[in-house]
């Protein structure tokens, strides 16, 4: 046992204690940037998200029994696996020309064959659960628990007795560990228990000193129903450890079997960390437990307040690049009733909270050296998760970093460039044995194992993953001007998606809708259905969402090339192809026909909107180029009706905004509130997907700010429920940084600035005007688009 007696040091240490919490306090009284309740979490969707892009911590804030749920983001389950189907080559042809010929459904029963092998991914998986237990703390008063949004701090407060007690959680980025702070407004007052479990099957806990508990397991071998749309295994997989530590000011903590019991502290720092044997996507033999152990190691050599404050400066350092401000602020009200009652009074100052809400979840869930964002961020708590909490490519992932690029989250991405970097390997073998062409090939998900080939069954065969993918490096480069990333990164992934797709086009043949085009086949548009012979059919040729991914990446290689000054022949090949691919056609109710024919639809209020992709996120569709396809796109939305998952309203809401249509925009966005957000504000698709919540601030972003490599439009789609507000930092294609404050409904003022010399055309309304913009200096201009001071 650990004892301390109360030295004059020691009350020394209390008020420096107490002065640090109560400062701690006041700054995050001053932030409106929190998500409060006044209750404890019930479940886990009303528990508060933590995160460093690795860590992932679900706080539920209990009084007497507190739990910490815990995720680490290369936990998953299976191993290292090669899905590419060598025997899928066989029938490849045989599925074409009966698509070709119309008999769709005996092509969707022999696309079987194409499958990948598994067929079914592997699923992310929980960690374990730190446990508290405070004896007696079951009736308490005045609490309070909290999410601030501006430092990732979860704070819990209440008074038991006569005793105040405050808690707080962060997950270090810098250190690598979750932190517990525990204090209380008189000494000797802390005492409770602390131990480890894990849902994982035939996990050990044990004690490796008198003050630390490690967990250790194995992913063990499971069947899962193919119903669940996750993988089985046989062997088992992945070794993971946690490492946890107690440090004491006063009193005494000993060990109680597996957990830890502390009595009559007076300040208590909980250290944890964790660790799983991953290494990369072949590779899982590395060392858990000396991992782990490390972490704590290094972190417990430092104070807790340079913990906090390395974590904090971190953190604030990437959070406060960009602010938004709608309405008026001071919320009384906790978070989750704010929720309910926004459809009574639109509340504007609720979306920027969940703009906010947006940026602290992708900041949280994706950093340098971790893995990118999954489907539930790095947060979950289901050994089978809904639809394996992995990497869906067809919208997805993508949506889960559109806002990094306008909200200035540039470093957010490097987990994203890693994964792409990784699938562009599997993906030239899936390539390579599947299709016998070059390049690389990305279907509709992906795992922790790098999978690249077609899984889950006909609506999986949409070879355009790459191409997506590629298309977003390119974005990013016209936001950040970074020819080192063009050249190093973005260029070879572009160019390797560009020549699977040469090898993959094949002319349509006579008598056939788009004789002699170069189309795809077999594709799908991404999970939606139509009516052929009175049978649902997914399989097709030439869907419009293929031919609009393909025109923007053949475009964007062709000017990459010609940047980089390289691979003339293949530009020329590429233009080539291009005018031989089928044009957008429009149907006969006037929308943009999503497939090759004007067939009936299974689900005309469909979820998912893959034709409008040149409309967002591509910029193709415009309402000043091409006005008569952008009708048709209005017309397809119309069609299609607001509304349906989380992350669809997110989807429609930038969409509308493209439009230039705030009315629409915005319903949507409401609708997002009111039927799609959970009460700890995460999203419903349902169930939970943090895809809505990642995709939210883009779109937001989409009715204030929207721009080209040489425009900025500005205030395109202000809903009327925005009557005033303010945007700081938005990042725009070409290099820029805007700031923009609006009152009454009108712009007030525009702040433009660059990282390197750029020329901009500003829009906004009926006036426009053209700006040369040098680097580190700003400028100002009024609400008629002039220079102020100038």
């Amino acid at each position: 046992m650990l004892k301390r007696r109360m030295s004059f040091g020691v009350r020394l240490a209390l008020l420096v204690v107490a002065a640090t919490a109560l400062s701690a306090a006041a700054a995050a009284a001053e932030s409106d940037l929190k998500l409060t309740y006044d209750k404890p979490a019930a479940k886990w969707t009303e528990a508060l998200p933590l995160g460093n892009g690795r860590i992932g911590a679900m706080v539920f804030g209990g009084t007497e029994d507190e739990r910490l749920q815990i995720n680490e983001s290369t936990l998953w389950g299976g191993g290292p696996h090669n899905y590419a189907n060598p025997d899928a080559y066989t029938y490849l042809a045989e599925v074409r020309q009966l698509i070709f010929a119309g008999k769709v459904d005996e092509a969707e029963k022999l696309s079987e064959n194409l499958m990948g092998q598994p067929k079914l991914l592997m699923p992310y998986q929980p960690f374990c659960d730190v446990r508290l237990h405070f004896p007696g703390q079951g009736a308490v008063t005045d609490y309070l628990r909290e999410l601030h949004l501006d430092d990732a701090i979860a704070e819990t407060t209440y008074k038991a007795g006569s005793t105040r007690y405050r808690r707080e959680v962060f997950v270090s980025y810098p250190d690598q560990v979750l932190v517990v702070r525990i204090t209380a407004s008189r000494p000797g007052q802390i005492a409770f228990t602390v131990g480890l479990d894990s849902p994982q099957p035939e996990t050990q806990v044990e004690g490796i000193a008198n003050d630390a508990r490690q967990l250790t397991g194995q992913i063990q071998p499971r069947k899962n129903s193919p119903w669940s749309w996750t993988g089985s295994w046989d062997e088992p997989g992945m070794r993971f450890a946690a490492v946890l530590k107690v440090l004491i000011e006063g009193g005494s903590v000993r060990g109680a079997g597996e957990r830890l019991q502390i009595s009559g502290a007076n300040a208590v720092t909980i250290l944890f960390s964790n660790a799983t044997s991953f290494r990369n996507y072949h590779d899982i033999d590395g060392d858990p437990p000396s991992a782990a152990q490390g972490y704590v190691r290094r972190a417990s050599k430092m104070p807790y307040e340079h913990l906090r404050r390395r974590h904090v400066d971190d953190f604030q350092s990437l959070f406060s690049r960009v602010q938004l401000r709608l309405g008026q602020d001071h919320p009384t009200e906790t978070t989750d009733r704010r929720i309910t009652s926004f459809a009574a009074n639109d509340d504007p100052s609720l979306l920027a909270l969940y703009f906010e809400f947006g940026r602290y979840l992708l900041i949280s869930s994706s950093r340098p050296g971790g893995q990118p964002a999954n489907l539930q961020g790095i947060w979950n708590e289901d050994l089978n998760p809904a639809w394996g909490s992995k990497w869906t490519t067809n919208i997805n992932l993508e949506m889960n970093y559109w806002q990094a690029d306008t909200g200035d989250l540039w470093e957010t991405e490097e987990p994203l460039w890693r994964l792409i970097h990784d699938l562009q390997v599997t993906g030239a073998e899936t390539a390579r044995v599947q299709y016998h062409s070059g390049g690389w090939v990305l279907h509709h998900n992906t795992d922790l194992w790098r999978a690249t080939a077609p899984v889950d069954g006909s609506w999986g065969i949409w070879p355009m993953g790459e191409v997506w993918l590629a298309n977003r490096m390119w974005d990013h480069y016209e936001f950040s001007g970074d020819r080192e990333f063009l050249r190093q990164q973005a260029y070879p992934v572009m160019k390797g998606a560009a020549e699977f797709v040469l090898s993959f086009l094949v002319e349509a043949p006579a008598g056939t809708p788009f004789e002699g085009r170069l189309v795809t086949n077999p594709s799908t548009s991404p999970e939606n259905q139509y009516i052929l012979n009175g049978k649902p059919e997914h399989l097709t040729y030439a869907p419009t969402m293929d031919i609009e991914l393909i025109r923007e990446l053949f475009e964007n290689c062709r000017r990459a090339a010609e940047i980089l000054g390289t691979d003339a022949e293949f530009r020329s090949e590429l233009v080539r192809t291009q005018k031989r691919l089928p044009p957008l056609q429009i149907g006969k109710r006037g929308e943009l026909r999503e497939w090759i024919g004007d067939y009936p639809e299974v689900e005309p209020a469909h979820r998912h909107v893959s034709h409008l992709y040149s409309l967002y996120p591509g910029h193709d569709i415009r309402l000043k180029t091409t006005p008569e396809v952008a009708a048709a796109a209005k017309k397809t939305l119309e069609l299609r009706g607001d509304g349906g998952t989380g992350w669809s309203e997110v989807w429609r809401a930038a969409l509308w905004a493209r439009l230039q249509n705030p009315e629409h925009a915005y319903a949507n966005l409401r609708l997002l509130i009111t039927k799609n957000t959970l009460p700890n504000m995460f999203d419903l698709c349902p169930p939970f997907q943090i895809d809505g919540n990642l995709g939210g601030p883009a779109a937001i972003t989409e009715l204030l700010v929207q721009s080209t490599d040489s425009e900025i439009s500005v205030l395109p789609a202000l809903p009327r429920q925005w009557p005033s507000g303010s945007s700081k930092g938005v990042r725009v294609r070409g290099g820029g940084k805007l700031d923009i404050t609006w009152k009454e409904g009108r712009l007030t003022e525009l702040r433009l600035q660059s990282d390197h010399a750029v020329k901009y055309r500003l829009i906004y309304g009926d006036e426009s005007t053209e700006v040369q913009i040098e680097p580190g200096k700003p400028i100002l201009l009024d609400s008629t688009l002039r220079r102020i001071g100038h």
